[in-house]
């Protein structure tokens, strides 16, 4: 609930500000110009310092360094100004010989807080590499063994959506142990919830993309191992039976309007009924009975206990499936896992 009050309030500031700036560009913000800039600028350097740390820990998040990138260039550009329309002589400076005395003053401060934050935004990009379309922790075991993994890992890999959503993962996986085999459980578009050979699913990541692996920070216990390949044919078969009832739903809208049947295979053709959750894949929502990717690794998860941060909770925090799509780079900031590293291969080589 913290959690989520804090969002709302986040995300408030954030539409509370912009829209002010907005006023501002156009001409509408019933201030002096200079003070103005000083106002403005001040009050993005303190949502930005607020969100600092969150913001950097978050870095390999795409929309988190947007949410430091532009109010830098904005605060700067707005610091600036406001020095140069409040100098003497300016022809924007009209107003008190003691305001414009202290606005170029309050104005270099920004400046120099502004600067702070760009030398904390480079030391931590400093820690990261790019790999594919996005920043990726040094020291990241890229492409582990498959055999390295154990049950309860979360595989993201590289692909499609990492292309579109220029991340460096897009796609995730949890690793289920059946009957002494490792399989790899997720969801795709194509064919919905799936239960894959894991030695398959890493081979075919490794043809022209990558893969890094999540492991649990607190290990499974023998209960919840036992307890996973059980949920996840439960889940395969929620999904067999939301596909039927979806294709019967379907087939009566048909019948009951008559439609052709070369739009019918139209239709059908263009959107297959897989038992993906295409809603959920934009909006973040966690369905009930077919899933995404994430949304499957995240309900089986939680069907054995193991708690996560709060995904999909909107882009207010009012709850799921608001327009808060859940992507895979976004664990690699949940307490729950840890990263796999070059530390963890050289343990691996040792044992083999």
């Amino acid at each position: 609930m913290f959690n989520r009050l804090t969002k709302i309030g986040e995300s408030f500031a954030y539409l509370g500000l912009g829209y002010i700036s907005y006023l501002f560009v156009v001409g509408r913000l019933d201030l002096h110009f200079s003070l103005a800039c000083t106002i403005l600028s001040a009050l993005w350097l303190a949502l930005t310092a607020s969100q600092i740390n969150t913001l950097l820990r978050t870095y390999f998040d795409v929309l988190s360094r947007l949410k430091v990138r532009i109010p830098l260039t904005f605060g700067l550009l707005l610091s600036g100004l406001a020095i140069f329309a409040a100098w003497p002589g300016s022809s924007l400076s009209s107003i008190t010989s003691v305001t414009s005395a202290a606005l170029p003053l309050l104005a270099a401060l920004e400046i120099c807080g502004w600067l702070a934050v760009y030398v904390n935004y480079r030391r931590t990009s400093a820690r990261y590499r790019q790999q594919g379309h996005g920043p990726l922790p040094k020291g990241a075991w890229v492409n582990p063994d498959w055999q390295a993994l154990q049950a309860g890992d979360l595989i993201l890999t590289s692909g499609r959506m990492a292309n579109r959503l220029h991340e460096t993962v897009g796609h995730g996986e949890i690793v289920v142990e059946v009957d002494g085999q490792m399989k790899s459980f997720s969801s795709y578009m194509e064919r919905g919830t799936t239960l894959s050979l894991l030695k398959d699913v890493t081979e075919s990541n490794l043809k022209g993309g990558h893969y890094i692996a999540l492991r649990l920070v607190q290990p499974l216990s023998p209960e919840q191992k036992a307890a996973m390949p059980m949920l996840a044919a439960i889940m395969l078969g929620q999904t067999g039976r939301w596909m039927q009832e979806a294709q019967r739903k379907r087939t009566s809208f048909y019948k009951r309007f008559h439609v052709p049947a070369f739009l019918q295979r139209f239709v059908d053709k263009k959107l297959p009924i897989t038992g993906y959750d295409w809603f959920g894949l934009f909006t973040g929502r966690l369905a009930s009975d077919h899933w995404t990717c994430i949304g499957t690794c995240l309900e089986l998860l939680h069907r054995i206990g193991v708690k996560t941060n709060d995904y999909g909770t909107g882009v207010l925090g009012l709850g799921t499936g608001l327009l808060d799509p859940i992507m895979p780079v976004r664990f690699l900031s949940d307490r729950a896992f840890r990263l796999l590293t070059e530390d963890d291969a050289g343990a691996y080589r040792k044992r083999a």
